[in-house]
């Protein structure tokens, strides 16, 4: 009985040392987009975190053609959004947008698609921070009904 213990103890370090590494990776590129999209991603991921204390950052789908950087994701029993940086949007994309009521219209990209819906943010453009953080909760409320919690 004390190695399945053992085990379990090990996967949960594992689980907490993967989620610093992925939001030491995160803070880095913050600082390495400096600017308008530096700012806009750190402040993208603090109203996250203010939505959802409970969310595990991760970083997705590195590969050696963009430098080994991947993609911010945010997860809670599955992807809640994602955080990508191009050179003049910063693009806030849900998984499963398509399913999520947004009164105050705040999808504005990725609006054909049968399952996510994005958000681009450019330089100088706002971010109802109240509207956000409540797309963010349906999000996880949709992801935790669907894994039947």
């Amino acid at each position: 009985m004390k190695k399945p213990a053992k085990a379990k103890a090990k996967n949960g370090a594992a689980k907490t040392s993967a989620a610093l590494s992925a939001s030491r990776l995160i803070d880095a590129r913050i600082t390495e987009l400096g600017g308008w999209r530096g700012e806009t991603l750190a402040r993208l991921r603090r109203l996250i975190r203010q939505a959802d204390p409970d969310v595990v950052e991760a970083v997705k789908w590195r590969k050696p053609s963009n430098n080994m950087r991947g993609v911010p994701v945010w997860q809670h029993h599955g992807i809640i959004c994602t955080g990508e940086t191009y050179k003049a949007v910063v693009k806030m994309t849900f998984a499963r947008g398509a399913s999520l009521k947004d009164p105050a219209g705040l999808f504005n990209a990725s609006l054909e698609g049968g399952t996510r819906r994005a958000i681009d943010i450019r330089e100088g453009d706002t971010i109802d921070d109240k509207a956000l953080k409540a797309l963010v909760r349906e999000a996880v409320a949709l992801n935790e009904a669907k894994a039947g919690r």
